[in-house]
């Protein structure tokens, strides 16, 4: 792996092939009619790498492995929808045989899968590692990204009125911003603030 040189330290090239390669496959498993959730789930887990790869700077954690981990969270979900209740289990399972046709790391894989397994806020886990509490809050918070898609689900998909849809995106909006950890919490607090307003 090629190495690039800061100062006096050296740091690791992240593997640009992995994650633009995730990235294209993530969209194509979207645009198929087998996943069930349209291409606003896609929309989600490109908030999640965004908001996972700035949690990851602030909080020193490992950045490939974050993103990496964040464009497979939902792999599953999209893939198959059968998988939906389970699907951090099956998506890290996935995730190896995704990544080792990129000849990745085992020891990284595992990592990976750790942070698969314990996105869900829903589904209680203790996050052993940074990189698990990046990936878990970035998923909560993606859904402040995605207000067209959470109003598109709550009127068109679910068919709902207007003061029932506002009432069902308001509480997915709180639910998201208590499954943050409590610095993630800190420093999204205004973002929450500002997207609450837009429901007011």
């Amino acid at each position: 792996m090629a190495v690039v040189m800061f100062g006096c330290g050296i740091k690791k090239a992240m593997r640009k092939d992995i994650l633009e390669g995730l990235q294209k496959e993530v969209y194509s498993r979207c645009l198929k009619e087998t996943n069930k959730f349209g291409m606003g789930c896609y929309y989600h887990i490109a908030a999640v790498v965004k908001n996972a790869e700035i949690l990851a700077e602030r909080f020193g954690a490992d950045k490939e492995i974050v993103m990496i981990a964040a464009w497979l969270h939902d792999i599953a979900s999209v893939t198959d929808y059968s998988l939906y209740k389970q699907h951090h289990i099956y998506g890290a399972e996935m995730a190896y045989g995704i990544l080792k046709e990129y000849n990745y790391d085992d020891e990284k894989i595992a990592l990976v899968q750790d942070c698969i397994k314990k996105h869900r806020g829903s589904v209680w886990s203790e996050r052993d590692s940074l990189e698990e509490l990046c990936v878990a809050d970035a998923d909560a918070i993606s859904h402040f990204d995605n207000v067209p898609s959470l109003l598109y689900l709550a009127y068109v998909e679910n068919g709902m009125g207007i003061e029932e849809g506002r009432e069902f995106v308001r509480n997915k909006w709180m639910r998201s911003f208590q499954k943050l950890s409590e610095c993630s919490a800190k420093y999204y607090k205004i973002k929450f603030d500002k997207v609450m307003e837009v429901l007011n």
